[in-house]
C-alpha cells in the first residue's frame, strides 16, 4: 500500500501522460471521455507494456540476474515513444531509487546497474516490491492502482472532475484490475508493445502547449 500511493515521492503527480494535450484539444471533456481515454489505455499500453515488464523485471530481480534486468529495463524505456512518456519513465525511477537509499534499503546487488543505467520507474517499482518481499499479484494490482490514482488525479484538475466523478471512474476502471493483469500474464515475450499513435501524437505535442499545469 505504501509503495502503490499516491503520497509516496516520486512526481508521478507532476506527468499527464498526454492527458492535459488531449483535454486541451477537445477530446476530453466529461467523466464518460476521460473513462474511455484512461480504459483505452490501461487495457491497450499497462496490460501489453507495464504489466508484462514488470512481471520479466520482478522475475530478473528474485533470480539475481543482471543481464536480464538491464534488458527488460532497456525494453521499457524503448516502448517510451516521445520525450514527455521518456521523461516520466526515467525521472520517477530515478526519484524512487533515491528515496529507497534514503530508506536504507540494500540494493548493493543492482549498485553498479543502477550507476550506470537509466532506470526506469517499472524496474525501481521491482525492487522496492522484491525488498518488502511482496507477492506477484500484489505488485501487479499495487502497480495498477498507483497508474489509475495517478491519471485520475491528473483527469481532477484537467478536465475537471469533482472528487465524486473521480471516485466513480476509480470504481469502475478498477474493476478491470483483475481482467488486465490476466491479459498481461498471457503476453509472450515477443508480443510486448504498443500502438498508440493518439497517445504519442497528444505527448508530443504537449511540451509546445501554450500554457501547462504538467511536465513535459
Amino acid at each position: 500500500m505504501q509503495l502503490s500511493s499516491a503520497s509516496l515521492p516520486v512526481g508521478g503527480y507532476s506527468f499527464s501522460q498526454g492527458l492535459e494535450f488531449a483535454v486541451d484539444a477537445g477530446w476530453i471533456c466529461n467523466a464518460e471521455q476521460t473513462f474511455d481515454w484512461c480504459e483505452l489505455l490501461f487495457e491497450d499500453s499497462v496490460a501489453v507494456v507495464d504489466l508484462p515488464l514488470l512481471i520479466r523485471l520482478a522475475d530478473a530481480i528474485k533470480n539475481k540476474d543482471s543481464q536480464k534486468f538491464i534488458y527488460w529495463n532497456a525494453t521499457v524505456l524503448a516502448c517510451r515513444e516521445t520525450s514527455e512518456l521518456s521523461l516520466t519513465e526515467t525521472a520517477m525511477g530515478a526519484a524512487l531509487i533515491r528515496l529507497l537509499r534514503q530508506l536504507e534499503i540494500d540494493l548493493s546487488v543492482w549498485e553498479t546497474i543502477l550507476d550506470e543505467e537509466q532506470i526506469s520507474f517499472i524496474a525501481a517499482f521491482a525492487l522496492a516490491a522484491n525488498y518488502w518481499k511482496i507477492n506477484d499479484d500484489s505488485i501487479l494490482v499495487g502497480y495498477c492502482w498507483s497508474w489509475l490514482e495517478n491519471q485520475i488525479a491528473a483527469a481532477t484538475k484537467l478536465v475537471p472532475l469533482g472528487q465524486t466523478a473521480a471516485q466513480k471512474l476509480l470504481i469502475s476502471l478498477g474493476d478491470n484490475t483483475h481482467e488486465v493483469i490476466a491479459q498481461a500474464k498471457m503476453i509472450d515475450d515477443g508480443d510486448i508493445g504498443a500502438s498508440l499513435p493518439g497517445l504519442a501524437m497528444a505527448s508530443a505535442w504537449h511540451e509546445t502547449q501554450y500554457s501547462r499545469l504538467f511536465r513535459s
